[in-house]
């Protein structure tokens, strides 16, 4: 399936028979795209302020492209979750979402979430009151999907690692499902020579089979009114339109998308597809399809009570209730979702029942390193160390700190934005930066 890999010299550019048919005379305009450089892009957190300018893309209103490609490893702004590298094209989400207009307080589920493109768009478009579910079935790929999401620092999200199948014993429990299906990675020819050079006939149909099965499992455990948003980064019809039919014919209504003729997108009868003759961008597809039926109003759910660990509560906002993961972290949401986040842990694999916010270690609670990240935090409720770029980067190395008389936890920044945690030895701050997220790189 879809993999981000690049190794080897790269696979000549060969479009699919598919392709070819479908496209016509623009097939070779479309094989002269491919052998140009991708577009760099990036989408900010309006969160947490603008992080770097570029031409704006059209489609998406925090998204950027960027004239050159920078060093993002060694920009400490990148680790702090005031922006994401990511594809243009994918970006069209926000004008699916648009078109779902999900209430305020929506169960919202990213199905296939990793590494967190879709997730983190997801966080900044959906109202504050909403509740995200990140899932990723991949074990290999579930850290990075927590990594991201922790950075970019939206409250009430929770990460799961189920199947789809296991989505059957909750109901009709979403209001918006995400399904970025893993498929056979035709858009991505561009960049990345293994997916041209893994690509065949059987791939596509391999992949069409597996994107049934999640695409019904969604559909299951999606609410009456609710929107599925599917999407790939194939051009093939048996992975995308085809897929969307497959629901139309269940009752499922097709729902249009604002889109701007002059961006390039191609619309077709179930879905719209980019080309990266067409746009600056790389190959996707997206289609949004609403369940039949009205939303009922949602039962009052259990509000769990206040937190009971004062130095814990001291740390967030009042209303947030904490339930322990199986090491012992304590998890964040608000407690008017408290109810949700027990019935899906009865039900999924749930890897984070919230945002971590503290650890305990020698019988005293210290905050947990997503909580720098997260906008939840209370900001007065930590001293704080401001470092400058050099500083930032060996932090983010790991490296220790030095220091006159350092002592308790302090809040690392960088241009004011909360980086990870120091714990004061005297003349030196020790590094909390988490040991898998350090830069490698000089």
């Amino acid at each position: 399936m879809r993999k981000r890999r690049n190794e080897g010299p790269p696979a000549p550019f060969v479009l699919p028979a598919d392709v070819r048919r479908l496209l016509g005379d623009e097939a070779d305009r479309l094989l002269d795209a491919l052998q140009r450089p991708s577009p760099t892009s990036i989408r900010l957190n309006p969160a947490k302020g603008a992080a770097r300018t570029g031409r704006p893309i059209p489609w998406c209103a925090t998204g950027r492209y960027l004239d050159e490609r920078p060093v993002f490893t060694l920009d400490p702004l990148l680790h702090a979750g005031t922006y994401y590298v990511q594809e243009a094209s994918s970006m069209l989400l926000e004008q699916a979402v648009k078109a779902c207009a999900p209430p305020p307080d929506a169960r919202v589920l990213d199905l296939c979430s990793a590494p967190g493109g879709k997730g983190t768009h997801l966080a900044a478009l959906l109202d504050p009151e909403a509740l995200l579910v990140c899932n990723e079935p991949v074990r290999a790929r579930q850290h990075a999907l927590q990594e991201n999401l922790w950075k970019w620092g939206r409250p009430d999200v929770v990460v799961t690692g189920s199947v789809p199948q296991d989505l059957a014993a909750l109901g009709p429990f979403f209001d918006l499902i995400v399904v970025d299906a893993p498929c056979s990675g035709e858009g991505m020819f561009r960049k990345d020579a293994f997916a041209r050079a893994q690509w065949s006939e059987r791939l596509v149909e391999r992949c069409a089979l597996q994107q049934r099965g999640i695409v019904d499992a969604a559909w299951n455990a999606l609410a009456p009114g609710g929107c599925l948003i599917y999407s790939t980064c194939t051009w093939e019809e048996r992975e995308n339109e085809q897929q969307v039919r497959h629901l139309l014919d269940q009752g499922g209504v097709f729902v249009p998308l604002p889109i701007d003729p002059a961006w390039g997108v191609v619309a077709t009868a179930a879905g719209y597809r980019c080309y990266p003759h067409r746009l600056e961008g790389e190959g996707f597809f997206i289609a949004v399809v609403r369940k039949p039926g009205e939303r009922s109003p949602r039962p009052a759910e259990r509000v769990a009570p206040a937190a009971t660990i004062p130095e814990v509560h001291a740390w967030l906002p009042p209303g947030t209730s904490l339930t322990p993961a199986a090491d012992g972290t304590l998890h964040a949401v608000a407690a008017r979702w408290a109810g949700s986040v027990d019935r899906l842990g009865a039900h999924l694999h749930v890897l984070s029942p919230g945002i971590p916010v503290a650890v305990q270690k020698g019988g005293a609670w210290r905050p947990h390193p997503a909580l720098a990240l997260s906008t939840m935090r209370i900001t007065e409720a930590f001293p704080k160390l401001d470092l400058d770029l050099k500083g930032a980067l060996r932090y983010l190395r790991g490296e220790a700190l030095e220091a006159d008389a350092a002592e308790g936890i302090t809040l690392v920044c960088h241009a004011g934005h909360g980086l990870g945690w120091a714990s004061g030895a005297g003349r030196r701050w020790n590094n909390g930066w988490p040991a898998p997220w350090r830069i490698r790189m000089r």
